[in-house]
């Protein structure tokens, strides 16, 4: 079955005025592009897509999505030079989907300004969970709802007010560095972050390259937040990237 030409404009904004959380797939691949459509739009996402770079950035100005799922490996123009104009002046979640595996690959990508990243082969049901913690994560980024004041999971709630930590009810004692470790990664959380991004937020820009700080205060952390701090349940590893710390469901 072949694709339909991009709709235009004014059935874009018919599919705004519907509600429905707008996703715009810029990728080449027309079988990629059929597979995404249709899992999203049974998953009630309203759905655009871009064969190339130049398209997919006009559709981003003109249809206003709410999530971009990104090609690296574009006809025109390098899907990292994508992320980057794309962060010069919005703040639309990227996710990236790309058959570029290698951890530099992720690592570029996501100091380019991707929010998440997924390598082909995917799961649908993987790549919905992804969009959704991504708009749950912008819409606090915006104000939309309001960043809230706690990070909480089923055992773990950190209160940002009052720069406490509990682990069922009972008070946790974090050393300074070791909660703005947890903190970044909370107002981050389902978001993957990389070493250079989080040792440049806590440490400052001249200590990207201390990857070693990063171990020794995750350690640290995991010994007082999770239950079996060799098998983390909280604060996960990204081998080779970064840390991601589970979104509350």
């Amino acid at each position: 079955m072949s694709e339909q030409t991009p709709s235009p404009l004014a059935p874009s904004t018919a599919t705004s005025a519907s509600g429905k959380v707008r996703v715009l797939v810029i990728d080449d691949e027309p079988e990629i592009r059929r597979a995404l459509r249709a899992g999203l739009t049974e998953a009630e996402f309203a759905v655009e897509w871009a064969p190339n770079a130049t398209r997919g950035i006009d559709l981003v100005t003109q249809w206003h999505p709410d999530v971009v799922i990104l090609d690296l490996s574009l006809p025109d123009v390098d899907g990292l030079d994508v992320c980057r104009q794309l962060r010069a002046w919005s703040r639309v979640p990227i996710i990236v989907l790309s058959i570029r595996s290698g951890d530099a690959d992720k690592i570029t990508a996501l100091d380019a300004g991707a929010d998440d990243y997924l390598t082909k082969p995917f799961s649908m049901g993987e790549l919905i969970a992804r969009i959704r913690v991504a708009l749950r994560h912008a819409a606090q980024s915006a104000g939309a709802v309001g960043v809230e004041s706690l990070f909480r999971t089923d055992r773990l709630i950190v209160d940002f007010a009052q720069r406490k930590v509990t682990v069922d009810g009972a008070n946790v004692h974090l050393t300074p560095t070791e909660y703005e470790v947890l903190k970044y990664l909370a107002l981050n959380a389902g978001k993957v972050v990389t070493h250079r991004t989080l040792l440049r937020a806590v440490w400052g820009p001249h200590y990207e390259d201390e990857a070693h700080y990063l171990r020794v205060f995750v350690n640290q952390l995991r010994r007082k937040i999770e239950p079996d701090p060799s098998r983390p349940r909280y604060l996960l590893t990204e081998p080779g990237i970064g840390y991601r710390l589970r979104s509350p469901e």
